[in-house]
């Protein structure tokens, strides 16, 4: 079998209470250090837990196992596109693209406006039932067309699909300020999007 690569936090770009007022500072740190954290050590104990398997033979246990990698392995990539899709707004986090822009252009053409874009993407996010997440992007085999998707629990965005922006839709990325008025921290995270990393992403990927 390969080498197993492990997966370790990231740190974050911005301190903990930097996107203040729209998402407090004890959201975050707990949200990075608490449940990013669990995905990464589930994700490395379940890659140790699928060498062992495979060492004894035991396909049932290595299926069983991949599970626990796809979920845990998702919320980690999910959660890293999640803070690189925040910024500060001292760091021009809400600041929408240009329309003069490759992405401000695409958003017009297809939404009119980002407006427009932020409505629906909310609607969808408030549409999830249980735990999810909304991601804007674009598909690189239809010329690079945006388009908003879902997902639940811990999946996420596979080619041709490349995500812009990440927004989380557990619980645990709002209920300690926003209770169970989930739709306000859907309307308070667009003023730290760091969409100055969805047009990097639009233009290089």
């Amino acid at each position: 079998m390969p080498n197993i690569v492990k997966i370790s936090l990231p740190q974050l770009d911005w301190g903990y209470n930097e996107l203040e007022p729209h998402i407090s500072g004890a959201i975050n740190e707990i949200h990075h250090k608490k449940h990013h954290q669990t995905y990464v050590n589930g994700f490395n104990a379940a890659l140790d837990d699928l060498v062992k398997a495979n060492e004894a033979g035991d396909v049932k246990a290595a299926i069983q196992i991949q599970q626990n990698i796809k979920f845990h392995g998702g919320g980690h990539t999910n959660h890293v596109l999640f803070w690189k899709s925040l910024s500060p707004v001292s760091q021009h986090g809400g600041k929408v693209p240009a329309k003069d822009s490759p992405l401000g252009k695409q958003i017009i053409e297809q939404y009119g406006s980002i407006e427009k874009l932020i409505e629906i993407t909310n609607a969808k996010l408030a549409s999830i039932q249980g735990s999810g997440w909304a991601f804007i992007v674009y598909n690189k085999q239809n010329g690079n067309t945006l388009d908003v998707v879902t997902t639940y629990n811990q999946d996420t965005i596979l080619e041709p699909l490349v995500p812009l922006v990440a927004i989380d839709a557990w619980e645990h990325a709002y209920y300690l300020q926003y209770q169970n008025v989930k739709v306000d921290y859907f309307k308070a995270i667009w003023n730290v999007i760091n969409w100055s990393e969805a047009e990097k992403r639009y233009i290089t990927n």
